[in-house]
C-alpha cells in the first residue's frame, strides 16, 4: 500500500512539474524597466501602460509565435546602479526583448548588460546621444535626441523669443545635463545671445531659492533647464516667488501635467519642446481611444512606449525567433506605421525622423465653462 502510495505521489509530481513545463514554455517574457515608484513613478507608469495595452492587443489576436506574451517588470528608480541590477533582473528572469528604460542615466548602464546578453532594448525616452553611439547593434529608441533637441532649442530663444541673455541650469543627470551642455553649445554658436550664467542643482533636495537668487543677479531673459518635472516645477514657482521674470524654457523631460500641478499659475508663458499633439496623428485614433478607456489621461511617453512594444513584437514575428540577434536584425530592417506614424531606424538605432515642435503653457477653458493650465503647441 505505501508503495502504491509513493508511485502515485511520485506520478502526480511528475504531472505537476510538466504542466508547469509546458505553461513556463506557453509563454514570450518582455521587460518593461523605468521608474514605477517615487517623485517619476508617474512617467514610468505611463511607459508601462502602453506596453500594457500593444501586449494586451497581441495576445487577444493569439500572442506572438504562438505563445501568449508576459511583462516583466523593473522599478529602477532614476537610480543608474538600481538599473543595472533590474537590468540583471531581466536577464534572469529570461525576457527576450526591453522596453525601457526612462532616464538615460538608468538607460545607458543598463545596455550593456542587455548587450552583453544579446537582448534587444528599445528606450521610449532616452535622449542622451551615447545611447546609440555606443555601437550596440541591439539598443534602439523611439524618440529623438538632444543633440536634436538642444538644437532646435537655441533656434527658438534666439529666433522666436529674440532674447539675447540665457541663464541655463540642469540637474546634473545624464539627461539633464546633456540637454543642456547640447542648448548650451548652439547659443554659442551664434553672436545674438550669450550665456550669462550656467549652475547646476540637486536632483530632490526642493529648495532652489539660493542658486535662482545667484542667477537673478545675472539679470537673464531666459533660464533654460535640463531637468525633469518634479524640479523644473518647482524651480519655475520659485522663480516666481523671488520676482524673476525671466522665461523658463525646458525640454521633453518637463511636458508632463504633473509640472503644472506642482508650479500651478507660475507655469504660465512656460516653453517646452517635445514631439507633436498625438491627437492630431492620423495613425494614432485607435490608441488613443483604447488608451483612454483602459487607462485615462495619455502620458507624453505613452504612445512612444506603444510603439516601442509593437516594434519589438511586430520584428520578433518577422525574425519567426526568439534569438536576440535576429530580433535586432528584424528592428533594424522594420518600417513600422504605428500611432507614431511610419518608424524607421538607422545603423545607430536612431529613428530616421524626430520631429520636435514647441508647446506652451497657457489657461485654456474647460466644457463646464472653467480654465485649468494646459500644453498648447507653439504657433
Amino acid at each position: 500500500m505505501k508503495k502504491s502510495l509513493i508511485i502515485l505521489c511520485a506520478f502526480l509530481i511528475g504531472g505537476l512539474i510538466s504542466n508547469c513545463q509546458q505553461k513556463k514554455e506557453n509563454l514570450t517574457k518582455i521587460g518593461v524597466c523605468a521608474p514605477l515608484t517615487g517623485d517619476q513613478a508617474k512617467m514610468g507608469n505611463d511607459i508601462l501602460n502602453g506596453v500594457k495595452l500593444a501586449v494586451e492587443e497581441w495576445n487577444t489576436k493569439g500572442g506572438i509565435l504562438g505563445q501568449r506574451i508576459e511583462i516583466a517588470t523593473g522599478d529602477d528608480r532614476h537610480d543608474p546602479k538600481e538599473a543595472i541590477s533590474v537590468a540583471h533582473k531581466m536577464v534572469n528572469e529570461g525576457v527576450i526583448g526591453v522596453i525601457g528604460h526612462f532616464n538615460s542615466s538608468c538607460s545607458i548602464p543598463a545596455s550593456f548588460v542587455y548587450h552583453d546578453a544579446s537582448i534587444p532594448q528599445i528606450s521610449p525616452a532616452s535622449t542622451n546621444p551615447q545611447l546609440t553611439s555606443q555601437g550596440f547593434k541591439n539598443v534602439f529608441r523611439t524618440c529623438g535626441r538632444d543633440d536634436q533637441q538642444g538644437s532646435i532649442g537655441a533656434e527658438f530663444v534666439i529666433n522666436e523669443l529674440r532674447k539675447k541673455r540665457i541663464a541655463v541650469l540642469h540637474d546634473k543627470t545624464t539627461y539633464g545635463q546633456g540637454l543642456a551642455d547640447e542648448f548650451k553649445k548652439n547659443i554659442g554658436k551664434s553672436n545674438r545671445a550669450s550665456i550669462v550664467a550656467y549652475e547646476g542643482i540637486v536632483q530632490g533636495s526642493g529648495d532652489y531659492k539660493a542658486v535662482l537668487t545667484k542667477l537673478k543677479s545675472r539679470r537673464p531673459e531666459v533660464v533654460y533647464f535640463g531637468g525633469v518635472y518634479p524640479e523644473g516645477g518647482l524651480l519655475v514657482k520659485q522663480m516666481r516667488e523671488l520676482g524673476m521674470k525671466a522665461i523658463f524654457v525646458s525640454g521633453d523631460g518637463v511636458i508632463d501635467p504633473e509640472f503644472l500641478r506642482i508650479a500651478g499659475d507660475a507655469a504660465l508663458g512656460t516653453f517646452l519642446s517635445f514631439g507633436p499633439s498625438v491627437k492630431e496623428i492620423p495613425h494614432a485614433r485607435h490608441f488613443i481611444e483604447s488608451y483612454e478607456e483602459k487607462y485615462g489621461e495619455i502620458g507624453p511617453y505613452s504612445v512612444y512606449a506603444y510603439d516601442a512594444a509593437n516594434i519589438l513584437l511586430s520584428s520578433i514575428q518577422s525574425a519567426g525567433s526568439t534569438d536576440g540577434e535576429k530580433i535586432s536584425e528584424a528592428i533594424h530592417n522594420i518600417r513600422h506605421e504605428g500611432a507614431l506614424g511610419t518608424i524607421q531606424f538607422n545603423a545607430n538605432g536612431d529613428v530616421l525622423v524626430a520631429p520636435y515642435i514647441f508647446w506652451v503653457v497657457k489657461k485654456i477653458k474647460t466644457e463646464d465653462g472653467k480654465e485649468k493650465l494646459n500644453f498648447v503647441p507653439y504657433t
